[in-house]
């Protein structure tokens, strides 16, 4: 039995990532980082289990890709999300990395393998061939080392090294700290640190993202209230009557939100902003999307185009239509060309016939970010 978890760390905000998307969503082939990493680990040993940890606003869209990993709630430091993880590890050992470490060698996890019962935490360092200046001296490099990921520890060790408020870098440093064991082994240059983006081009494991498209539809419906504002893509029109809704009511964007969200693979409006939660009553609808707009991005997708259909006999749509696009190519981060406005009437059929509400059907087209 290896006695060791795998711990791999996926929950940051990728704030100095200079590209559109977050380094753990950036697709290779169809991929996001963090799956294409775990899956080439878990080929290197037959760990007891592998924990993966996500940003609290993309747990359950991770848990759509697998049901191999567990999965938990991240925090706001690297630290915090260590901890967190560690309250489901009950193996001896625990070997901890972080996915923008993408194309770690097997050679660095078999020796840290062998090596896990010679302290109580092993790491692999890199030798450093320039000359080192600290402060205003010149000290011997010999003396300097670059720490790596992923390091093996012992788990009780580093759960209690972990008893603290101090913000550690690193394992090896939480347990050198309180008097714990280190043994420093050969890392590998392969083992290069995804930080600001540039590093994808010194990057040769990881295939493009594929050429796929993604398409999703969204309805909603909402029926009139009187006294109330009317907010259509974000437009305030000319209307006395709104929609009745638990936020502002804003049919056409609600739509959009699905469309978005269907692409993605990533469930309804509902599972992000539930009707039972007070925060969003009477919520402006734009900061909706604005949220979801800014997840798209950040898991690893573009937005192509959008396709809407406003179905209403009353109010009319053609003297805003103008108005609307460019809200809402505004609020979708695309050109307004890319978004397109159909309006029809229910030919006085029905309830909209009667114009008693309005529904609006969306078509959303998405692709993979291209971090080539």
């Amino acid at each position: 039995m290896l006695d060791v978890t795998l711990i791999v760390l996926c929950a940051g905000n990728s704030s100095r990532f200079e590209h559109k998307t977050k380094k753990q969503w950036i697709r290779i082939d169809n991929e996001p980082l963090w799956l294409n990493v775990t899956k080439r680990l878990s080929t290197y040993a037959n760990f007891d289990e592998i924990i993966i940890t996500s940003h609290s606003n993309e747990l359950k869209y991770m848990q759509n890709f697998t049901d191999d990993y567990t999965f938990v709630e991240g925090g706001q430091t690297r630290q915090e999300s260590i901890k967190n993880s560690l309250q489901n590890v009950t193996s001896k050992y625990v070997m901890i990395t972080d996915v923008a470490r993408a194309c770690i060698p097997y050679s660095v996890i078999n020796n840290l393998l062998e090596e896990k019962q010679n302290a109580d935490c092993i790491v692999p360092v890199l030798n450093v061939s320039d000359t080192v200046v600290y402060g205003e001296d010149t000290i011997n490099r010999d003396n300097v080392k670059l720490i790596q990921t992923p390091q093996l520890s012992n788990t009780k060790i580093l759960k209690n090294s972990l008893l603290t408020d101090v913000e550690y870098t690193d394992d090896s440093s939480a347990i050198k700290a309180n008097n714990g064991t280190i043994k420093y082994i050969q890392g590998s240059t392969k083992s290069k640190k995804l930080t600001f983006g540039d590093e994808l081009k010194d990057i040769d494991c990881l295939k493009p993202a594929s050429n796929n498209f993604f398409t999703g539809t969204g309805f909603d419906i909402h029926q009139f209230e009187d006294n109330k504002e009317m907010y259509l893509g974000g437009v305030l029109l000319d209307c006395d009557f709104g929609f009745k809704a638990h936020s502002d009511g804003d049919v056409l964007i609600h739509s959009v939100i699905d469309a978005l969200l269907g692409a993605a693979g990533a469930g309804d409006i509902g599972e992000f902003f539930p009707d039972t939660d007070e925060k969003y009553k009477g919520i402006d609808s734009k900061i909706l999307l604005e949220e979801i707009v800014s997840f798209i991005y950040n898991v690893g997708y573009e937005i192509v185009n959008i396709d809407l259909t406003i179905i209403a006999q009353k109010p009319k749509i053609n003297p805003v239509k103008n108005e609307i696009k460019s809200s809402m190519a505004k609020l979708l981060q695309i050109d307004k060309q890319f978004v397109n406005i159909k309006a029809t009437t229910a030919e006085k059929m029905g309830f909209i016939g009667r114009s008693e509400g309005v529904a609006v059907q969306s078509i959303a087209t998405l692709k993979y970010y291209n971090w080539k």
